[in-house]
């Protein structure tokens, strides 16, 4: 059994906020879902990409495939427990902050950052097309560093 795992984990405290949140998002807590949970967002919100995460999961004696974090994080971006932030074309990191903001991405280090919502102002958006709505305006400002 997984070193972040033992015993009887629905009665665990350590995992009761990452429990209660797969629940409130109607997902079934399996042990994968509830360690890669419990390492996500444990400490605060962050950006991770995938193989980082799947990284942090080996380091802690979480036995799981990178197939596995993948279809977890997109499960979590369905239910809206995370945010995929698309900075190019197969780089994808995943945002614990799921609140509207926009962000900096520094190209040299690979580094992403919040810019607070009130930070960036938009006065104008073009008319969406016939039948389709503006569901959210997603804002990567590059930074050469």
């Amino acid at each position: 059994m997984d070193k972040i795992l033992t015993g009887n984990w629905k009665s665990m405290r350590p995992y009761a906020s990452a429990l209660d949140r797969l629940r409130n998002a109607g997902l079934r807590p399996t042990r994968q879902r509830l360690a890669l949970a419990k390492l996500l967002f444990e400490n605060g919100d962050r950006h991770i990409t995938a193989e980082d995460l799947h990284s942090e999961a080996r380091n802690a004696g979480v036995s799981v495939s990178l197939a596995t974090v993948y279809n977890t994080l997109h499960q979590f971006t369905q239910t809206e427990l995370l945010r995929e932030v698309v900075v190019e074309s197969g780089r994808a990191y995943f945002d614990t902050n799921t609140t509207q903001h926009s962000h900096f991405f520094f190209e040299k280090s690979g580094r992403l950052m919040d810019i607070p919502a009130d930070a960036i102002e938009i006065s104008q958006l073009p008319s969406a097309p016939d039948g389709a709505e503006i569901s959210g305006i997603d804002v990567t400002v590059r930074i050469d560093a």
